[in-house]
């Protein structure tokens, strides 16, 4: 890990069912390829509640705030990026500092590859290291499992030491249809 700017820059190889990958610090000139894969997610999920996807510019201008204050990370395979992670403000008190929300996107052929995982573990890593114990996740889920919701993000949060502390309901409109919203919380340090 190497310091410039407001925060750390981090740089980690990670070997997963003996496939090397790379996780290192998300950098503005990223914004196309990581809109590429949210852009995925507005246009044929409820995973995103967004109806339309942001500009490149904006995308770019969301990466350099977080990384003021929060890690945001991507990870590389073949010097592709199949997939990132950042945290960001869970509410804007200074009683909640020691909280964050979380937030992970996978390119949609990168799935159950252990890229989520590596992610998750290093932006883990790096909340741990400044102060922050709390994690919160808010995840789409359907009523009724569709074409575009499943449960398939609730599980992955469970698997990483997650647990549902809340559930929303109704409170997600998109294509036609109603979906819940839960919360999720881990718990790194005390």
């Amino acid at each position: 890990m190497s310091a410039k700017g407001n925060g750390p820059l981090w740089l980690i190889s990670i070997s997963i069912r003996n496939k090397e990958m790379l996780i290192r610090s998300a950098k503005p000139e990223d914004a196309a390829r990581l809109l590429q894969i949210y852009k995925y997610y507005v246009d044929n999920t409820a995973i995103s509640f967004d109806y339309e996807a942001p500009s490149v510019e904006e995308f770019r201008e969301r990466i350099i705030q977080t990384l003021e204050k929060y890690p945001y990370f991507v990870v590389e395979d073949d010097g592709e990026i199949k997939g990132y992670t950042y945290a960001g403000v869970f509410k804007g008190r200074a009683a909640y500092d020691h909280c964050c929300e979380v937030t992970i996107y996978l390119d949609p052929d990168s799935k159950k590859k252990g890229y989520g995982r590596a992610l998750y573990v290093a932006l883990e890593d790096a909340l741990g290291e400044k102060g922050i114990s709390n994690l919160y996740s808010c995840i789409g889920v359907p009523i009724v499992e569709d074409e575009y919701l499943n449960r398939n993000s609730e599980l992955f949060h469970e698997h990483m030491g997650y647990t549902k502390v809340g559930e929303f309901h109704r409170c997600g409109y998109k294509f036609g249809r109603w979906y819940n919203m839960i919360w999720m919380e881990k718990i790194i340090k005390i």
